[in-house]
Order: C-alpha cells, then structure tokens, then sequence
C-alpha cells in the first residue's frame, strides 16, 4: 500500500531535520564554527551598528568582547579568521566615521587583547580543553586533592585534624596529606613535594593518588619504600619528595613512624608534660633506588599527642632547622590548655610562612 503524499512529505522533512542536525554536531558545534559564526556576525553587526544605528548604541570599542570570547572559546585558526573580519570592521568603521570613535588608543588596546586572546587560544588548543573546561578540571583535582586530605572519622577516644595552606594562598600546593582507617590501624602519610605553590602543585595532584593506593595495597611497613620506587620509576629528574608515614594501632596505642628526609615528629607526653621530638630519619624519596626505612616505635597513652608536619612551619632562611623545631615546640605548649584540634591552626597561623612556603600540619590525639 503506498504512503499518502503528506506522509511521504513528513517523512522527507524528518530526515533532513535528522541529518541537520548529526551535520551541526559532527560539523558545527564539534569544530566550533557555530560559534566562530555566532561572534562574525556579532563583530560585523556592531560594526553596522556604529556607522549607520542610533548613536551611542554600537559603540565600535565593543568589538573586544568579541575578541575576548574568541579567546576562550576558539581555537587558532577559527581566532585567526575572528580577528580578521574584527579588523575589517575597525577599519570599515574607521572610514565611515572619518576615524571619529576609531583612534590609535582603541586599536592598540584592541590589538594587545587580540594577541593574549590568540596566546590564550593556542595553550587550551594544547590542552585540549575549550571555554571553562580548563577551570572546571583543576577545581575538580584540587577538590579531590582536598578530599583526599580529609582525615578519616576516628574511633571513641581518639581525635585527629589537619591543617594545609599553600604558599601566597594558591588553591595548589606541594604539601598533601593520605590516610586510610582499617578496623583499628590508622596509616597516614604527610608528604612534601620539592618546589612551592603552583610549581608543585601537578605533582602533588599525581603523587596523591599514587600515594593514597599505595597506602591501601602496600605493607605497612613497606609503604616508603614502594614510594621510593615509584618515584625512581616515573619521576626522573622532576626533584625530590619528602614523606613521613604512621602507622597506629587505635586498640593499643602503639604506633610506628618511618621518615625520609621529612622534619622529625613530635610527641607530648601527658605523664610528663612536655613536647619531644621522634628520631625517625631515612633518605628522600625519588633520589636513591632500592632504599629501606626504619621505623621508630612508640605509644599514644591516654592524654598523649602526635604532631606531623612540613618544613614550611619550621624552616626560615639561613636558620638551622633545630632552631625551628625548637619554635615550633614552644608554640606547641599552647595546644594543650586550648585544645588540639583548635590549638592546631593557631599554631599554624603563628609560624607558617604562607607567602613564601606550603605548609601541613596533622595532630593526633588520645582522649
């Protein structure tokens, strides 16, 4: 039975509907050129707009939002193309107005945005990322990072916190904090990639997820050392890492601590009232293949406290960094009478460099 002709119509006007549209998502959007079309037409109409619609309407300087927008949302060639047809407008506008609202301050303004737009174009080009994605893809990691960073929820008489800041107060930093709560162990690690601030900050992003599944599949007692040959691995050339790694038992209170190259740990004796350091020493990560780390043993008693962190807290130019453990255990007195899990920023924002160094802080607790 044939189709009736307004089916066979309907039918025609549906395909080519379909087809438009497969044609602008693999042709237009996918390359852009909806867009390049979008902000032509846009650049063109306000120069229309300046020579022959109401005055004060069109302004030509508005051309540069355009450019702009080219900037985040184009690549190259489509930007190249862009700043042509913007530059036939100035240029147009500039004659049918006798050069009236086109002077020589609004083209080079014009021309200095055309060139951060074109540099600006060509690093997400590279990146692969167009628009906002750049943006939204690092606050993604840093979140991440951030999550990471979380301590786990302790178990009743315990009590833990962290403090990071990055140098200058960037979002990244080369100081991260790993942890993972298993039945009654806590395995925590404070690690401090070489370098500050942004510089770091990549690799801290990688690190910390290594790091993190390393602490979960890893012995405990190995934990550095398998840091250490991911480091020899994949991080040739790139600088070294420091990390200092605990291993505590929550029933016992019985806790391990291995260092490579990382400040010492201090430790508050209840019993006797005073903060002392760990002597936990072990070479840097990433420098020399095949290491092994030893552990320093010890207890958290009931009223005892554990203190890690980076040497952005104790560090300072041409000072020893005994000098700076002695600071920092003198800042440590407050903690007691005020409280750990407060006393801890305190003391963080006492003695941390934040413009010029990252800096972590972990204190853990028994009640």
């Amino acid at each position: 039975m044939n189709a009736s002709p307004t089916a066979k119509i309907s039918r025609r006007l549906r395909s080519l509907w379909q087809r438009g549209v497969a044609f602008l998502r693999r042709k237009v959007l996918f390359r852009y050129r909806l867009v390049l079309i979008t902000l032509v037409l846009l650049a063109v109409g306000i120069g229309v707009g300046a020579v022959w619609g109401p005055a004060g309407w069109f302004p030509p300087s508005a051309v540069i939002l355009t450019v702009l927008a080219g900037g985040l949302l184009l690549k190259r060639k489509s930007l190249a193309f862009l700043l042509a047809v913007v530059a036939s407008v100035l240029l147009f506008t500039a004659f049918a107005l006798d050069f009236g609202q086109v002077g020589p301050g609004l083209l080079v303004t014009i021309g200095v945005t055309a060139v951060l737009a074109y540099l600006l174009s060509g690093v997400r080009e590279r990146l692969g990322v167009q628009g906002l994605s750049g943006e939204k893809m690092l606050l993604e990691l840093r979140d991440r990072l951030r999550t990471q960073g979380r301590l786990p929820e302790l178990p009743g008489g315990w009590g833990a916190t962290a403090v990071l800041r990055q140098a200058g107060g960037s979002s990244f930093g080369g100081d991260f904090v790993v942890s993972r709560l298993h039945r009654d162990r806590l395995d925590l690690a404070v690690v401090d990639v070489s370098g500050k601030g942004v510089d770091a900050g990549t690799r801290a992003l990688l690190l910390s997820g290594a790091f993190s599944g390393m602490l979960s599949a890893v012995p405990s007692d190995e934990f550095l050392a398998y840091c250490n040959d991911h480091l020899i691995r994949t991080a040739e050339g790139e600088g070294f890492v420091t990390a200092v790694h605990l291993s505590l038992d929550l029933g016992t209170g019985a806790y391990r601590i291995t260092s490579a190259g990382h400040p010492p740990a201090v430790q508050f004796d209840n019993g006797a009232g005073q903060w002392s350091s760990n002597e936990a020493k072990g070479v840097v990560l990433g420098v020399i293949p095949e290491m092994t780390y030893t552990p320093v043993e010890g207890r958290l008693r009931p009223g005892d406290a554990l203190m890690l962190y980076t040497d952005g807290l104790i560090e300072r130019p041409g000072e020893d960094l005994d000098a700076g453990v002695d600071r920092l255990l003198g800042a440590a007195e407050g903690l007691v009478a005020e409280g750990f899990e407060k006393g801890a920023r305190r003391v963080v924002d006492t003695l941390a460099q934040g413009e010029s160094d990252d800096t972590a802080l972990v204190v853990i607790w028994r009640s």
